[in-house]
């Protein structure tokens, strides 16, 4: 969910070797391509024109050519695989090789966290309205409960880099 701390996770994976595909990438390229602001209700906007052009998959699918490129030089850490039917599409394409990492932190401590970041702040009623359109029109507790590993973010950002570093030992 919004401010759980997937992308610092992802940050450790990258420091560990592993490429990087941010499937938010997609949303930001196609905002800044119709010359719209980056913000929550355009990013919105485009994410859910995305899903009814390709289906729920979509950000798997437009992905899937970055994901399989990275591949063949590194091991990829894929930050915001957000729906079940994005999961579906790359369990079915990758099978064993994806390995699903949930990092889930209670709303208040990603509401606080979401208020006070520099990019994309969120009030803490935007960032609700954003979780309750997440799990119900895009499908997202699927891959959360699906996980093969999950990381507990309700405490220091140390913490949280340490649970990275120990799932990161385990996959090797």
């Amino acid at each position: 969910m919004p401010g759980s701390g997937k992308s610092e996770v992802a940050r450790v994976f990258q420091k560990r070797g592993y490429a990087s595909v941010r499937f938010g990438d997609i949303t930001d390229e196609e905002v800044r391509k119709r010359g719209l602001k980056l913000d929550e209700e355009n990013e919105r906007l485009v994410r859910e024109d995305l899903r009814q052009q390709h289906g729920m998959a979509a950000y798997a699918i437009l992905n899937l050519p970055r994901i399989e490129a990275a591949l063949e030089k590194s091991s990829v850490v894929i930050d915001g695989l957000y729906s079940w039917e994005e999961y579906k599409y790359l369990k079915g394409r990758l099978g064993g090789r994806l390995h699903v990492v949930a990092v889930w932190a209670p709303p208040e401590v990603r509401y606080a966290r979401l208020k006070g970041r520099a990019v994309r702040p969120l009030t803490p009623a935007q960032a609700g309205e954003r979780d309750y359109a997440e799990i119900e029109n895009v499908n997202k507790g699927g891959p959360i409960a699906m996980a093969d590993h999950t990381i507990v973010n309700n405490g220091t950002l140390e913490a949280l880099r340490q649970q990275a570093g120990s799932i990161i030992e385990v996959l090797k």
